[in-house]
């Protein structure tokens, strides 16, 4: 279904240019995100997914982002986008911080424009950056809680006892989360884990969708032969920014143990990330040389492509999904999946099309894997099961859903129910 005629469905205008019986006023959002492109990851995909959608809706939206010092055509041509001067993060080459000066300054700077609904997309400066001039409006503030800080800190601030990190990220999830006038989140568990962190904010759940761009398959040879990888080799395939709490070196584990029963087999990691110097030197230790290929960031609309057309399982262990969008990503042009269903992600393995639950321990991950790949009849019907999953995660259904979350925030804040998180119902 096209999105005008799914927001027609759906009450978001009636075709003749109106919203739900009344004259149409186009909304105008503005979304500040701390990460956005040219930095690959998560959240960038999700604003550029929803903002195109939500154009094709009538929706307007502009993004507030770090200027990472080079463009980046293909995104800022969607929308409108503001750069503000930004700064390095110690320790962290991929990420910039907006400098708080040009935040401060950002109302009187967009003083010229009428703006419905602030939409902040990160914790960081631009969560008090958007509340403080959505309160100073006096319109509607939500955000989008895309990170599972409780785990993810860990992996980063390893000085401190886990327990009081945990602590200080529900504290402060908790803190952000209700002084908001809603809260999008990606997935069930997530809005479950929010509801026990002490959230009373709305909650309604709308996951990133897939656009129809992600179903066209690439060409597996190409990429084999770019890699030198040869046709008899089986490909488990991994991608992801290389980040330590993706887990991968659970999966680096995991080879070494599968290749006893299958010495073809391959594990190939697309993506990069402050890990990956680690993982190069784990793979080297366990002397799996010649059975994992780094390929670093491939993009999306060509060597991405042929990379997933060139594996024959996607393998995943990360323990702190909020949603597991890859998993789609690689569903949606048909290619199997075998993760670890956690957090976000088990809403998309549990359903078991296309997908198997892995165990958590490398040995059992492995034996599945292994017993996967000796039955090519399972792999094929797996992966037709795995396309038609993938469609109903489209773009164009959560972007009307989007849009049918910002028309009731605007037309009273209270309208939001609170009571209980909103099923995404794909």
């Amino acid at each position: 279904m096209s999105v005008p005629a799914l927001a027609q469905e759906l009450g978001l205008r009636d075709g003749r240019g109106v919203f739900a019986g009344h004259a149409f006023r186009p909304l105008h959002v503005l979304m500040l995100s701390d990460v956005y492109f040219p930095r690959i990851n998560g959240v960038s995909t999700s604003i550029l997914t929803f903002r195109r959608t939500l154009a094709d809706l009538g929706v307007r939206v502009t993004v507030v982002a770090p200027d990472y010092g080079q463009a980046d055509s293909a995104t800022e041509a969607v929308a409108d986008t503001v750069r503000l001067p930004s700064r390095t993060v110690p320790f962290d080459p991929e990420d910039r911080l907006m400098r708080w000066t040009s935040l401060a300054d950002l109302d009187r700077r967009l003083a010229g424009t009428d703006f419905h609904v602030v939409h902040v997309q990160t914790p960081f400066a631009a969560h008090y950056a958007g509340l403080r001039l959505a309160r100073a409006r006096g319109i509607p503030c939500i955000a989008t809680y895309h990170t599972h800080f409780e785990e993810y800190l860990f992996h980063y601030i390893r000085f401190l006892p886990k327990s009081a990190l945990r602590y200080a990220a529900r504290a402060l999830a908790r803190h952000q989360c209700n002084a908001l006038d809603a809260v999008v989140v990606p997935s069930q568990p997530m809005a479950a884990t929010l509801r026990d962190y002490g959230v009373s904010a709305p909650l309604r759940v709308i996951p990133t969708g897939l656009p129809e761009s992600q179903f066209v398959p690439g060409n597996g040879i190409r990429f084999r032969r770019a890699w030198d990888i040869g046709p008899e080799r089986q490909v488990a395939l991994f991608v992801g920014r290389a980040a330590f709490e993706k887990n991968i070196g659970f999966l680096l584990e995991m080879i070494g143990i599968a290749i006893r029963q299958h010495p073809r087999l391959m594990l190939v990691i697309a993506g990069e990330g402050p890990a990956l110097p680690a993982l190069r030197r784990q793979a080297e230790a366990l002397r799996l040389e010649d059975h994992v290929r780094f390929v670093g960031y491939l993009p999306r609309d060509g060597g991405l492509r042929d990379c997933y057309a060139a594996a024959d399982v996607f393998t995943f262990a990360s323990h702190t999904e909020t949603q597991g969008l890859v998993l789609l990503e690689a569903m949606a042009i048909g290619l199997p999946v075998l993760a670890i269903p956690a957090l976000g992600a088990a809403e998309i393995i549990a359903p078991r099309r296309g997908a198997v639950p892995a165990a958590d321990t490398p040995e059992e991950f492995a034996g599945q894997l292994v017993a996967l790949l000796d039955r090519p009849a399972t792999l094929a019907a797996m992966a037709d099961a795995a396309i038609a999953f993938a469609r109903e995660w489209d773009a164009a259904t959560q972007g009307a859903r989007l849009a049918e979350l910002y028309r009731e925030l605007v037309r009273a804040p209270a309208s939001v129910d609170c009571s209980q998180p909103l099923p995404a119902g794909r």
